[in-house]
């Protein structure tokens, strides 16, 4: 598979008020956008603008979701760059491989998400013959992270921000944490979810101490089920 396989440019269009935020999260990354909006007025006063984002936290809670809806919002190129995969196919040749991808993603004034970036971190410490491979890999990273274009966006996801080595974390100017929904959360997302179908089949169970992703799963189970339930009576 050659460098640009491991790439994949995700279409998808994501609207903002699709995505389940905190006040306080929602607000940083407003900004972050209304800053790559007004680039050019903001570069006359000198000023940096963010395009460093970590999230971080429980999984199924949002993270590829909101990179996606960023995208959307600033109309660019979303590519997304699975490491696991990536650094597992052939470890000598990954440096210099993600540099190139670094490269297009600048040339491109893109968005580069970087999914499972733990990764590098979980593999430092796997095998002692990897871990020099692996610390030339953090620093080649760390190096293209510096110098990775005003005009692109870097965003970075991972699950398990603990075990990172600390010079990544530290390049990021946004660290957005993830948690599990509360009730009060996870009712509103009901609501949001359900409202698009007829009334009379909106009356399902709602499960509560799980994730934004598990309870999309498990309302669209339910709401198909009973779906196919009426056809199969009027079949009758």
């Amino acid at each position: 598979m050659s460098v640009t396989g491991f790439l994949i440019e995700d279409k998808e269009k994501v609207k903002w008020e699709d995505v389940f935020l905190d006040k306080g999260s929602r607000k940083r990354l407003d900004q972050l956008i209304k800053e790559f909006r007004y680039l050019d007025e903001l570069k006359k006063y000198h000023l940096p603008v963010n395009n460093k984002i970590l999230l971080h936290g429980c999984s199924g809670c949002g993270k590829t979701l909101t990179a996606k809806a960023i995208a959307t919002q600033l109309n660019k190129p979303f590519y997304i760059l699975d490491l696991c995969n990536f650094i597992s196919s052939r470890i000598g040749d990954t440096a210099k491989n993600i540099r190139m991808i670094f490269d297009k993603v600048n040339r491109e004034n893109a968005i580069l998400f970087l999914d499972e970036f733990d990764h590098i971190g979980k593999m430092r410490g796997n095998d002692d013959k990897d871990v020099g491979e692996m610390r030339r890999l953090v620093n080649t990273v760390i190096q293209l992270i510096d110098g990775f274009s005003e005009k692109a966006l870097l965003i970075a996801a991972t699950n398990h921000i603990q075990i990172l080595d600390v010079a990544l974390v530290r390049r990021f100017q946004l660290k957005i944490h993830f948690e599990m929904p509360s009730d009060e959360e996870l009712k509103s997302y009901y609501t949001f979810l359900l409202e698009q179908f007829p009334e009379r089949i909106r009356v399902v169970p709602e499960c509560f101490g799980i994730s934004f992703a598990e309870a999309r799963d498990s309302i669209y189970t339910l709401i198909k089920a009973r779906l196919i339930h009426e056809l199969e009576k009027d079949i009758v």
